[in-house]
C-alpha cells in the first residue's frame, strides 16, 4: 500500500485498520456427532493481536519462516480397489471418482500409488514374465489390463489429466528368489540383480505405453517384513548396492532418467539406520531422490515416532520425505463409524507434514463390503467402503479427514510455522501458490475449546467442536 506524503494520522490509523480488519478467513469442518463434513462452518475477521495470556487456548502461524514444499496428498489404487470398483453401476462409479478427484466437488486428490506385480491386495499372485525368462522378452502387463489399467485411466482423467503415480514392487518373480516364492520373505538372488532393475524399466515403459506417466518408485514394498503375502527382504546394505550398482544406473540409462527413486518403503521406526547406511554412501545417494515410510508396526496411541521422521530430515535436508503407506488394519463391519479412523489419520498426517513430509498417500482408495478383496485375508478398511452386492458406498471419516487436508493444500504449497499450546490441539499450515494461508487444526478432546488464531500480527477467535478437524482458508 503506497501512503501520500502530509496525511493526516487519524485518517493513516483508520486506513490501516480498515486494512487489517479486511482480511478474512473461511472455515470448514468436519466433527464427530454432527452433520459436519468438510461443512463451512464460520467467516472470520482479524484484528490487530495483542499478547495472548497464559490461560488462553492458541493457535499460533508465522508465514515468514518456510520450509518443504507440498507434493500432494492421495490414495492406492490397488487390484482390490480395482475390482471393486467395476463391480458398481457406472452412477457410483463417477460419484466415486468425483468424489476423490475433482477439486470442487470432492477432495481434490493429487497423487497416488499402485503395485509392480501383485500384493496382498490382488485376488491372486502374478507376475509379468513366464518362469526362469532372464531375458524378459515374455515381459507383458495383460493382467492389469482388465481391472486396474483402465482404473487408473480413469482416475487420471478424473484429475484433470495429472495424476503423479509411484510404483512399488511386494516382490520379484518367485525364480529370482531365494525361497523360490513370492510370498513368505525370501531376497532377491544376486546373479537377478541386473534382471530385476531390467524389470522396472519394462514396467515403466509398459505403463506410459497405456496413457499412465509414472512420477517415481519404491526400491522395495516393506523390505524388512517376512509375510505371508508378496515379500522380499533386503538388509540396508542390500538395497544400498542394489540401487547404487544396478537399479540407480539402469534408470539413469534409461529413456527414464527422469523418474524419482525412493528408499525405505517401511515403517518410521528403522526410517533413519536405513536412511544413514543408504545416503551416507555418496553413490548410492546420488540415485536416491527421498525416503518413503509406514506408520505399522510403530502405532501406541501417545507414540507414533515422528521424531525419527524429523531426523532423517535433519541429517539429509536435501532429500524428499513421503508417507507412502498406512491404513487401519483388521476390518470390521460395526465400526466404519468410529472416529478414532479418521482422528488417526489427522494425528499422523499433521506430525509427518510439521516433521518434514512433502507428500501423503493412503492404502487403498475403496474397498468392498469385507475389507478386501485380498487374497490372503489381511482385510483393511478405506476411505471409501462399497457394498457389491446392494451397490452403496460409505464415506468412512477418514475420507474426510484426508479432505480436510488434500482439498486445500495445493501442490506447491510451502509450510510454514504452526503451533498450539494445548495438547488437545494439533495444526500445520501452508502458505499456498496462489498466496492464501492454509491452516489445519484438530481437536482430539471431549470438549468444545474456544481459541484464538494468531498469523503474524493478527488474531481472530474460533470455535473447535469436540472431535472435530478443521481447515482455515485465510485470502
Amino acid at each position: 500500500m503506497k501512503i501520500k506524503k502530509n496525511v493526516n494520522p487519524l485518517i493513516l490509523l483508520f486506513i490501516m485498520a480498515s486494512s487489517l480488519s479486511a482480511q478474512q478467513a473461511t472455515v470448514y469442518t468436519t466433527a464427530k456427532n454432527t452433520v459436519l463434513r468438510i461443512s463451512k462452518t464460520e467467516e472470520l475477521r482479524f484484528t490487530k493481536a495483542v499478547q495472548p495470556l497464559e490461560t488462553n487456548i492458541c493457535v499460533f502461524v508465522d508465514t515468514t519462516k518456510k520450509f518443504q514444499r507440498f507434493i500432494g496428498i492421495g490414495s492406492a489404487l490397488t487390484d482390490a480397489s480395482a475390482e471393486t470398483f467395476y463391480k458398481l453401476p457406472e452412477k457410483l462409479q463417477n460419484e466415486l471418482l468425483t468424489a476423490f478427484y475433482d477439486k470442487n466437488e470432492g477432495i481434490g486428490y493429487t497423487l497416488a500409488r499402485t503395485s509392480i506385480n501383485s500384493c496382498d491386495f490382488s485376488s491372486d499372485t502374478y507376475n509379468y514374465v513366464a518362469d526362469k525368462d532372464v531375458s524378459l522378452k515374455s515381459f507383458n502387463i495383460s493382467h492389469d489390463m482388465k481391472y486396474r489399467v483402465p482404473f487408473i485411466q480413469r482416475a487420471i482423467a478424473a484429475a484433470g489429466g495429472n495424476l503423479p503415480l509411484i510404483v512399488s514392487p511386494w516382490s520379484p518373480p518367485a525364480w529370482m528368489k531365494s525361497n523360490n516364492d513370492m510370498l513368505h520373505g525370501g531376497s532377491l538372488l544376486p546373479q537377478y540383480y541386473q534382471t530385476w532393475a531390467d524389470y522396472f524399466v519394462k514396467f515403466l515403459k509398459a505403463y506410459q505405453n497405456v496413457g499412465i506417466p509414472v512420477f517415481g518408485m519404491t526400491v522395495q514394498n516393506e523390505p524388512m517384513a517376512k509375510q505371508t503375502w508378496e515379500s522380499c527382504i533386503y538388509t540396508a546394505e542390500q538395497e544400498r548396492d542394489f540401487l547404487k550398482n544396478y537399479l540407480g544406473p539402469t534408470i539413469e540409462r534409461s529413456p527414464f532418467k527422469d523418474k524419482k527413486i525412493i528408499i525405505w518403503d517401511h515403517n518410521r521406526d528403522l526410517i533413519y539406520q536405513r536412511a544413514e547406511v543408504v545416503l551416507e554412501d555418496s553413490i548410492a545417494s546420488k540415485y536416491a531422490w527421498g525416503v518413503g515410510f509406514h506408520w505399522y508396526e510403530t502405532w501406541t496411541k501417545n507414540n507414533m515416532m515422528f521424531d525419527n521422521v524429523r531426523r532423517v530430515k535433519e541429517a539429509f535436508p536435501d532429500k524428499h520425505l513421503i508417507f507412502t503407506e498406512g491404513c487401519v488394519e483388521k476390518f470390521n463391519p460395526s465400526r466404519l463409524t468410529d472416529w478414532a479412523l479418521g482422528e488417526r489419520y489427522g494425528n499422523s498426517m499433521i506430525n509427518d507434514f510439521n516433521n518434514g513430509t512433502e507428500g501423503w498417500i493412503d492404502w487403498n482408495i475403496l474397498l468392498d463390503e469385507k475389507g478386501g478383496p485380498n487374497h490372503v485375508g489381511n482385510y483393511c478398511f478405506a476411505p471409501v467402503i462399497a457394498d457389491t452386492k446392494h451397490k452403496t458406498l460409505t464415506y468412512t471419516n477418514i475420507y474426510y479427514y484426508l479432505g480436510q487436508f488434500s482439498k486445500f493444500i495445493h501442490p506447491g504449497a510451502q509450510r510454514v510455522i504452526s503451533s498450539t499450546n494445548r495438547e488437545h490441539l494439533q495444526a500445520t499450515s501452508f502458505v499456498n501458490p496462489n498466496g492464501e494461508t492454509v491452516v489445519v487444526v484438530m481437536n482430539n478432546a471431549d470438549l468444545s475449546m474456544n481459541y484464538q488464531l494468531f498469523v503474524n500480527n493478527m488474531e481472530t477467535s474460533i470455535e473447535s467442536l469436540p472431535h472435530s478437524i478443521s481447515t482455515i482458508i485465510i485470502k
